[in-house]
């Protein structure tokens, strides 16, 4: 009997000892590697500094980047369909401004071909126009390049009353460039424009410079969200002299003749 429970010990035991190696064994194995999912990326050109506008591109504004190929737009320029894009596209001007890790898109480039640089961002079949503004006339200071406007032509009627009207003669017009330069004010400097350049057509830069010799004009900044908007009288926006046009003065809108 006693030989008996010794060996039953010794099997228990040993029973033990083989549960306890294969246990920390387990512990110690290492879990299998879960398989991830690899994230498709193409080279891009993108800005590796801020471009502004106006600023032509120089090799040290432009880098490759990695970008996941199912959000990159066909607008982007990729390294395996132009290679030598950054050599391509160096002394062309910025239309609009571009900030660093932005990708670069050629509708937002123009080849200066030797002209200026307003002559190399100004649309086919318009025209840049300056006039003088003041901050009085020019919203504060607030109007800024590619913001739109309203040009506000104010004339002063010689009668016994001595009134004032005015009329916007040009509507949702983009401004091309502002003349600024620093100006002393309460001991601090400020910037205030002197000269606005606005985008016109050929009869509404007739219409701005018959407007500056019989009065004051004013510039009416405009909401970015109007930038789409499609004037209705957009074909019309011209005001001749002798045409009708559609006065609203504090709500009320009235008929009015340009007078010769």
């Amino acid at each position: 009997m006693y030989t008996a429970r010794i060996i039953v010990l010794i099997i228990a035991l040993g029973a033990g000892g083989i549960a306890a190696f294969l246990a920390s064994g387990s512990n110690n194995s290492k879990p299998a590697d879960v398989p991830v999912a690899q994230l498709q990326t193409v080279d891009v050109l993108v800005a590796k500094s801020d471009i502004g506008l106006g600023q032509s591109v120089r090799p040290e504004d432009l880098q490759w980047q990695a970008w996941p190929a199912a959000t990159a737009s066909n607008t982007f320029i990729r390294r395996g369909d132009r290679p030598d894009a950054t050599t391509q596209i160096v002394g062309e001007i910025a239309r609009i401004p571009f900030i660093a890790g932005e990708p670069i898109r050629e509708q937002k480039l123009v080849k200066a071909d030797g002209s200026g640089f307003m002559a190399a961002i100004l649309p086919s079949g318009m025209r840049a126009v300056s006039t003088e503004i003041s901050p009085e006339t020019g919203a504060g200071g607030f109007i800024l390049p590619n913001d739109r406007v309203d040009v506000i032509l104010s004339k002063r009627e010689k009668s016994a009353a001595d009134t004032v009207n005015s009329e916007i003669i040009l509507s949702n017009i983009r401004v091309l460039a502002i003349d600024q330069a620093p100006k002393e004010k309460d001991g601090q400097n400020a910037v205030v424009g002197k000269t606005v350049t606005l985008e016109l057509k050929p009869e509404q830069a007739e219409a701005l410079a018959r407007a500056r010799q019989s009065g004051t004009l004013s510039l009416a900044l405009r909401s970015i969200a109007d930038v789409n908007i499609v004037e209705s009288n957009s074909d019309d926006q011209v005001r001749r002299r002798g045409d009708s046009v559609n006065v609203v003065r504090y709500g009320v809108s009235t008929q009015t003749t340009i007078q010769k």
